[in-house]
């Protein structure tokens, strides 16, 4: 095969309605963009008022907005703290980030087998991340609630299994984001943006010629929730280019 379109062209998502949280930027905004264009109906959560609002009326009348908050903190701060030692890890920002990631998935999961299971089908995605099947740079908390949220996946498509529901995660590989630009620039003072920006587009890349984008993490989230997924559950689907096959990491990419 020499190309493809990186375009949806079907909708293979028809008949079907999704609920995406942190759907106002990001990974979330690029899923809701994708579930539209695939034929589903999609409500947007996030606590971004404004900008969810925004966003659902450019879509169309196939999306609307409702504002969703299961943290007691702020979920944009959540993994913001720098990689340290063991011994010198505040507790409390580590329960701050299990709660914005470990325990919010588990809420919507138990919300969410509450409603599908009586009715004997549905599909939950779960978002880890490659810092929880590969611990390298990133803040212990960060990775530790990742790795919990590919446990609990596990967990829950067993159990929902018998009830015709499936439980997925994708776990993406960092994106050159300008947020996540602004958080390596912290935790690597001294390193220019663009070479941060191109140690992650470039550097950490493991496919020749490509480079990770928020679309291709949604592209991910239309599979698993499809049909032609129909027998994929308990699955950790990890988006990375082959990163974790090896053991490079941030810190020496950037060096």
């Amino acid at each position: 095969m020499g190309s493809f379109s990186t375009a949806s062209d079907c909708q293979r998502l028809a008949g079907k309605v999704a609920l995406i949280t942190g759907a106002a930027s990001g990974i979330g905004k690029a899923t809701a963009r994708e579930f539209i264009r695939n034929g589903a109906k999609v409500i947007l959560a996030d606590v971004q008022d404004d900008a969810g609002r925004a966003f659902a009326a450019g879509l169309g009348p196939d999306a609307a907005y409702t504002r969703c908050d299961v943290t007691d903190d702020n979920a944009g701060a959540a993994g913001a703290s720098a990689p340290g030692k063991l011994e010198s890890l505040d507790l409390a920002d580590f329960d701050r980030v299990m709660a914005t990631n470990a325990r919010s998935a588990v809420a919507c999961l138990k919300h969410a087998a509450r409603v599908m299971a009586p009715r004997g089908a549905g599909c939950v995605l779960c978002t880890g991340s490659t810092a929880g099947v590969l611990g390298s740079d990133a803040a212990l908390p960060y990775s530790l609630s990742k790795a919990a949220v590919v446990s609990v996946v596990r967990l829950a498509a067993e159990e929902l299994a018998r009830s015709g529901v499936r439980v997925n995660a994708i776990s993406p590989h960092i994106i050159a984001t300008p947020l996540l630009v602004r958080s390596l620039t912290r935790m690597h003072p001294g390193v220019g943006e663009e070479q941060l920006k191109r140690m992650v587009e470039v550097g950490m890349s493991g496919i020749r010629g490509a480079v990770l984008e928020v679309e291709d993490v949604a592209r991910a989230a239309v599979y698993l929730a499809s049909d032609e997924a129909k027998y994929v559950t308990g699955h950790n689907l990890v988006v990375d280019g082959g990163f974790t096959t090896s053991k490079r990491s941030v810190t020496a990419v950037a060096k």
